[in-house]
């Protein structure tokens, strides 16, 4: 290979530059380095995110299905390749290890969950602010973000994500107490809220929102209604479109289309009936759920537990029963005065996101009292206690399930629908018992899938979970697969034999969550989630982006039970869940929030309603409540404050996949060349962008030995469809291997020699050089580091012939991408090092005027701002003063025509008192003009620190050049 330490070296500072915040290439490292494919809109708003160094970060939001996840990935690796490494994401708690995994898949990221057990393990192990980490990236929920505000305050990040963050968008309203905490704890810090769903009932939400990302976008709340909360004209339009412009972007599917291909929801509804025992079983536990009095739920959790039994009487008579029996115990440790179990941890072992759910529906802390039982208590547990033990007895006398029953149907006719599609005959079955997923797998086992079915769930503890994990282990041995977090590396073990032997997977909630199992196109709901979230969550882990072939969504449906059919009717209809492209929409999805509030409402009528009438009227009330609240009118404020014209957008998107395409290949080409050189006798290459490691360079190093492959994107700027074999370990930029081998070639001795670029033998056309062929000359490579408002790295590079010809220093870089060779050292003289001089003094001047004008409109911006929220803090006072001026001015006027002298006083009193608030009000004007200046003093000696640039120049070689 014709490449010499000169391209090694200037690839290697190449690759590691650090870029200006407004450059597409600033990203591409990130690109290059995760597992994601090239979509123009992600690198559109991630740059959007950081357009400016003195932004506080923004709102991206997209519509539903376009990747926000992945725009926040690109956002965070870019960080942490920029070493910031402080950065927490809040999302809700069943997302958290979604988050965790996509970190680490697509991103090659490390993360760790913040939890009650982690946090305080943490403490214990000495980290007395387990927030204060720079190994992992943090992730937490809302709920603990808001208990541990205290801590998040007092630690210095770099970057907060806040997913699904329109939670936060009653912020304006003192009693939302989770969003107050977390703004009030980020208020100084970059932030990127993430969210489909920013304006749903109330212009005023956008500014909640706004307001958490930047409190100086808008003045107060009331400036802000008596400006902007009756939009009708297009001058106010165009003025709040302008003030949101720098802080929120919004891309619509339509406007992706030709990058992104959509499937479909397929439907299918199995309705059974449940036997006769069955049923009475369901009517007996209903009915007892819905006592007044229950002695072996505690009252505190009620609400909770019986959302939990009421699942787990749903999911199949093993589940129930497990249950039963718990509560038998536990009533007769009661009498027996016998030490009591946790019994929502009992639960947890088998309704896996019991935890979870305990979380989301706790509002405040829980106090425990000791409770003394009297006599009459005493008899009533012993009733409670002999009912439990018929309704377990009922249940372990039940052998026919009917639902499992129908499940052999439902899959029959699923896989049909798979081969119509020509889709792999694979079935993702979800339930939200332990005990039943092991029913199920038992049976399925028995009867025509034996070695086919495959568990997964929390723990994957059981024996063919185990021997699967270990036979991966062996397998995956000495590659970068095996990461050495048992759970992680378990997880991954069983997704592959999923996708390799097994046909049926049998999952629990644990599933739902991180994995990507897009190889599987049948989807059955065994059981069904009351959370439309959850459902979604589902759903998403094999109808996502890459999924080739429509996705077949089999649900089951009691027909004999009538709140059962209000639900499903909801979810299908209501919702959308099953069928189309995209689910539930982004409205729906956004009216109710977690989805926990409507769990809550549906299991309120299950306690509350016992005639079939009575859940009719319930259902109906709920789905009347659930009408969208977006009204048209508030539909179109979203559209024309938010979104651009389509045909501008997809001209944008068009360019800059161009020149990120483009960018993509130019550095992947760099990486590659570079590694082939360093590594040279060390590794055998192919020419599909893969080597087989022969011996590792880094001793010290853990380097896997065995294949790479550079995962190059094809012609679409698709990764996902290229298909890696086991063996290899993924290579790029952020690797171990190759960071160690970019930094060797930093190091490389290159002392002034004479280097032959022979442009006849290679590859490459530049046709600005074919000028020059036959000419000699002289080059010298700088690298600059301005660091004003943030740190940038460029090249000055000053070449010229031997007739005093200069080359334009862009075109003089090219010369590295032709074939070469190195002859004699040289050595310059006077002449030449003055020519150097003058030339790359002008090139420094040039960046340094290019960098001082962007920070001159970086500011320009801020000042903008802070003017704009003077006008609107000075609007909000002066109208409040102008309201007590026309109080003031009628009261006298009553108090004249007042001939009673006591109320004439009285009048006077009230008058008086009005003019003392007036005149606190023309203080709080003044104050908040003073306010605005402290403002921007401080914005002002802020910029003007950083506008003493700081400017390292570092000599790269000088080389004596000749063009062939």
């Amino acid at each position: 290979m014709n490449f010499t330490d000169y391209h090694a070296k200037f690839f290697a500072f190449d690759l590691t530059r650090q870029l200006p915040s407004n450059s597409i290439g600033k990203f591409v490292s990130s690109l290059q380095d995760a597992q994601v494919d090239l979509n123009p809109h992600q690198v559109d708003a991630a740059l959007f995110a950081f357009q400016s160094p003195l932004s506080k970060g923004a709102i991206l939001a997209d519509e539903v299905g376009l990747g926000k996840t992945i725009e926040a990935g690109i956002i965070l690796s870019q960080q942490w390749a920029e070493r910031k490494r402080k950065l927490l994401i809040i999302a809700p708690s069943n997302l958290r290890k979604q988050w965790n995994q996509e970190l680490i898949d697509k991103f090659f990221l490390p993360s760790i969950i913040l939890e009650t057990k982690s946090f305080n393990y943490e403490v214990k192990s000495g980290n007395l602010n387990p927030f204060n980490q720079s190994e992992n990236i943090l992730i937490c929920s809302y709920q603990f973000a808001k208990s541990k505000a205290h801590y998040i305050e007092q630690t210095k990040w770099d970057l907060v994500i806040i997913d699904e963050a329109h939670r936060l968008r009653n912020v304006y309203k003192p009693s939302n107490k989770t969003a107050n905490a977390i703004k009030e704890a980020l208020m100084p810090y970059k932030k990127v809220l993430l969210t489909a769903t920013p304006l749903q009932n109330s212009i005023l939400e956008l500014y909640g929102l706004v307001s958490i990302i930047d409190d100086y976008v808008f003045g107060d709340l009331k400036s802000f209604k008596a400006q902007y909360s009756r939009i009708v004209d297009e001058e106010n339009y165009a003025e709040l479109r302008n003030r949101i412009k720098p802080v929120c972007h919004r891309t619509l599917r339509k406007q992706v289309l030709e990058y992104i291909n959509y499937t479909n929801r397929i439907p299918i509804c199995e309705k059974f009936k449940p036997t006769e025992e069955e049923h009475k079983l369901y009517i007996l536990v209903s009915e007892y759920l819905q006592r007044e009095k229950l002695y072996a739920l505690p009252n505190s959790q009620r609400q909770l537990m019986t959302l939990i039994l009421r699942k787990l009487l749903a999911s199949s008579s093993y589940a129930i029963y497990g249950t039963l029996n718990s509560l038998v115990v536990k009533l007769e440790n009661l009498l027996s005065k016998h030490e009591i179990n946790d019994l929502l941890l009992e639960l947890d072992e088998d309704f896996e996101t019991a935890d979870e759910l305990e979380e989301e529906w706790q509002e405040e802390e829980i106090l425990v009292e000791e409770i003394v039982y009297s006599e009459q208590d005493i008899e009533n547990i012993k009733d409670e206690l002999k009912d439990l033990k018929e309704y377990r007895l009922l249940a372990q006398h039940i052998r026919k399930n009917s639902k499992a029953e129908h499940l052999f149907t439902a899959l029959e006719k699923g896989f049909t629908e798979l081969e119509r599609l020509g889709a792999n005959k694979k079935a993702l079955i979800f339930t939200e018992s332990r005990r039943t997923q092991d029913f199920l797998y038992n049976i399925l086992e028995a009867r025509g899938y034996k070695d086919k079915v495959v568990l997964f769930n929390g723990t994957n503890t059981d024996e063919k979970s185990k021997r699967i994990y270990k036979e991966w282990l062996i397998k995956h041995k000495g590659t970068d697969k095996v990461t050495g977090s048992p759970t992680a590396d378990k997880r991954s073990a069983l997704v592959e034999y999923f996708k390799n032997d097994a046909t049926i997977m049998i999952a629990t909630e644990a599933a739902a969550e991180g994995i990507n199992l897009q190889f599987c196109s049948l989807i059955v709901n065994f059981d069904m989630p009351w959370n439309p979230q959850r459902i979604e969550q589902r759903i998403g882990r094999c109808h996502r982006y890459g999924q080739k072939h429509d996705v077949v969504v089999v649900n089951f449906l009691n027909v004999k039970n009538e709140a059962d059919v209000r639900v499903y009717e909801l979810l299908d209809q209501k919702f959308q869940l099953f069928n189309g492209v995209f689910g539930a929409s982004d409205e729906v999805l956004g009216s109710i929030g977690t989805g926990v509030d409507f769990e809550k409402r549906i299991a309120q009528i299950y306690n509350n309603c016992r005639k079939p009438e009575e859940i009719q009227e319930a259902f109906d009330q709920l789905q009347n409540d659930l009408k969208p609240q977006i009204s048209e009118r508030l539909e179109e404020v979203k559209s024309t404050l938010m979104e651009n014209f389509d045909e501008e957008v997809r001209e944008k998107l068009r360019s800059s996949m161009l020149e990120t395409k483009e960018s993509l290949s130019r550095f992947e080409d760099k990486l590659w060349k570079t590694t082939q050189y360093f590594l040279a006798e060390k590794a055998h290459f192919q020419n599909d962008y893969s080597f087989k490691l022969l011996e590792n360079p880094f001793p010290n190093e853990n380097i896997h030995a065995g294949p790479y492959m550079i995962l190059k994107a094809n012609e679409h700027g698709r990764k996902s469809e290229i298909e890696i074999p086991d063996d290899t370990n993924v290579y790029r930029v952020g690797h171990k291997l190759a960071q160690r081998i970019l930094q060797g070639c930093k190091e490389l001795d290159t002392p002034i020699k004479e280097v032959i670029f022979d442009y006849t033998n290679s590859n490459t056309k530049i046709v600005y050089l074919e000028q020059f062929i036959g000419t000699s000359g002289w080059m010298k490579i700088q690298l600059i580091q301005v660091n004003s408002f943030e740190l940038e790295e460029y090249f000055l590079i000053s070449c010229f012939t031997d007739d005093g010809i200069i080359i334009d220093d862009e075109m003089a870089g090219r010369f590295f991408s032709l074939n070469a060779c190195s002859k004699d050292e040289f050595s310059s003289n006077q002449v030449i090092e003055q020519t150097f001089k003058e030339s790359l003094f002008s090139l420094k001047q040039e960046i340094l005027n290019e960098n001082a004008l962007r920070n001159h409109n970086f500011f320009d911006v801020e000042m903008d701002k802070l003017d704009q929220w003077a006008d609107d803090m000075k609007i909000s006072l002066e109208k409040e003063i102008k309201d007590i001026d026309a109080e003031i001015k009628l009261k006298k006027a009553e108090a004249k025509k007042t001939l009673n002298l006591e109320l004439k006083v009285k009048a006077q009193r009230e008058i008086k008192e009005l003019e003392s608030k007036r005149s606190e009000k023309r203080r709080r004007l003044f104050q908040a003009q003073d306010d605005i200046d402290i403002r921007k003093e401080d914005l002002l000696t802020d910029i003007e620190q950083r506008l003493n640039q700081k400017i390292i120049e570092k000599d790269i070689f000088s080389i004596r050049w000749k063009l062939i």
